[in-house]
């Protein structure tokens, strides 16, 4: 199969030109012309992860690994310690950032993943009615993502309705219009404004909310790949953060 023929159904089913202007989703290494013997989904890169992928294949990722442009090429950075590699073993790479976000990944984690009923989505902000007390909430949501820790803002003991955005989702807090707003990278100025704003905040992490990334790609994908005999291979890149308590890792 050739690039052009996964990366025009890849279109069709979620079109890259829904993304934001400062994302770099598409074909980012490679050719339309190449042909590919696999094909891998991940939510990222990393050397372990590349190391693994065999030669004349197509990785489809969440996050693109070049979001600016280069001006050099020194193999010293991430993106550019892992191009080389990509290139060397003639590798091709898709990314679908904010493009799928909007059509898919938002949607499929509040029902899929949160068991939540989806009300309504707003680009990218996905609403679901609760009807639970706050620290219930919290609880439920951290089992769902098996999360061992969370933090949180409360400014309500009961929340009737949340907001629901994957990955880094606070630029968008002027936009939401519920009692809680779930999301990740949440930081202390954030956490101030949503107090100020009356919105309780829950941190849903981003690696932990969009790591669902490769089982929903699949899942859409598996159909096609099928047809065209080849299957996605479902692998990860490791999260790389790791937490603590007491000194003690947490798995």
């Amino acid at each position: 199969m050739k690039i052009l023929d996964i990366y025009t159904f890849l279109d069709e089913l979620s079109p890259f030109a829904l993304q934001e202007k400062w994302d770099n989703a598409g074909l980012l290494v490679g050719s339309f012309d190449d042909e590919i013997k696999k094909v891998y989904i991940s939510i990222d890169l990393d050397e372990e992860l590349v190391e693994e992928i065999e030669e004349n294949s197509l990785i489809i990722t969440h996050h693109p690994l070049i979001f600016k442009g280069l001006k050099r090429v020194n193999y010293d950075s991430y993106s550019t310690k892992l191009l080389q590699k990509l290139i060397k073993k003639d590798i091709s790479l898709i990314s679908m950032h904010t493009n799928i976000d909007k059509t898919h990944l938002n949607k499929y984690v509040v029902s899929e993943v949160l068991g939540l009923k989806l009300e309504n989505t707003d680009e990218f902000i996905s609403y679901a009615s609760v009807n639970m007390k706050f620290n219930d909430l919290v609880k439920y949501i951290s089992t769902k993502l098996d999360l061992k820790t969370v933090k949180t803002v409360r400014c309500n003991d009961f929340i009737k309705n949340v907001a629901i955005v994957t990955g880094s989702g606070m630029s968008l807090i002027d936009e939401v219009k519920a009692d809680c707003f779930l999301t990740g990278d949440i930081k202390y100025h954030d956490a101030m404004e949503a107090k100020a704003r009356g919105i309780s905040l829950i941190d849903i992490r981003h690696y932990e909310s969009e790591r669902y990334f490769s089982n929903l790609l699949e899942g859409l994908l598996s159909e096609y790949l099928k047809k065209n005999k080849l299957t996605a291979i479902i692998t990860a890149s490791k999260n790389p953060f790791e937490f603590f308590i007491e000194g003690e890792t947490i798995e």
